[in-house]
């Protein structure tokens, strides 16, 4: 096999969670385009739908499944209307994620706390665990979790989150460890700034934008391919002895 058939998902299948928009849709339409079959998922039925509609569009194959990963139901339905789809699944990505509280720790509630806990970090381990069984019994699949830089570093005001992503690091090497002898590596990426609508507030503000392109040795926030390129390395053989992995796509912010 060469260096770029390494790289081909033909046959695969994949499951993306929060793959309606920004990072996870890029991912999902690239899997697509290396071969893999793909089912879209998110809360919004309209926006999950076409970009379903768009991979199938292009010639490759998709399924839209509306369904909150946070819930345990939701992750088992998600689970086997895909099974029962394409047959089987080799690819997870947990991608689902939010980071809607901008705020000091201190005045973070209750609620507010759960909310980024249940999407960001419960919501991996359940579709881990709910495919996870899957391909134990396959003997062969490949998770790739959606950690950040901020699960590395301190970014004021956003405790939750960097909490979340933090916990995802260690999450995703103590499954890589547990489950090698079934033949699953478990990996992340960890994106810098990328340009989504989570980031549209500060690429807006021209004083905020500036220092942070400062901090960023490549002097650019990433695109959503950026991410969803090396999701395909991640899902391809061509990482088949990488597992364990935080892959840390940030345009140099972490090497400073």
């Amino acid at each position: 096999m060469s260096s770029l058939q390494q790289f081909s998902l033909g046959g695969k299948v994949a499951i993306v969670t929060g793959s309606s928009r920004g990072i996870g849709r890029a991912i999902a339409e690239g899997l697509a385009r290396a071969g893999a079959a793909v089912t879209v998922n998110g809360r919004d039925a309209r926006a999950t739908r076409i970009v379903a509609d768009e991979i199938v569009a292009a010639g490759g194959r998709s399924l839209a499944v509306v369904a909150d990963v946070s819930q345990p139901v939701d992750v088992e339905r998600l689970t086997e209307i895909t099974l029962a789809e394409f047959g089987h699944l080799d690819i997870l990505v947990n991608n689902a994620g939010i980071s809607p509280y901008y705020k000091p720790a201190e005045t973070m509630t209750d609620a507010e706390w759960d909310d980024v806990v249940n999407v960001n970090l419960k919501s991996v381990f359940l579709c881990c665990r709910a495919v996870g069984r899957f391909m134990i019994a396959q003997k062969s699949g490949r998770i790739i979790n959606m950690s950040s830089i901020a699960g590395k570093i301190a970014l004021p005001r956003l405790v939750a989150y960097c909490a979340t992503k933090g916990a995802i690091d260690q999450l995703t090497r103590v499954l890589a460890v547990e489950w090698a002898q079934h033949g699953i590596r478990v990996n992340a990426i960890a994106p810098g700034y990328v340009e989504t609508d989570l980031t549209k507030g500060l690429r807006e503000n021209p004083k905020r934008l500036e220092g942070m392109l400062r901090r960023i040795p490549l002097e650019h926030l990433g695109k959503p391919q950026d991410v969803a390129s090396a999701a395909i390395y991640l899902a391809s053989d061509a990482s088949s002895y990488v597992t364990g992995h935080i892959l840390d796509v940030d345009g140099g912010w972490l090497a400073l």
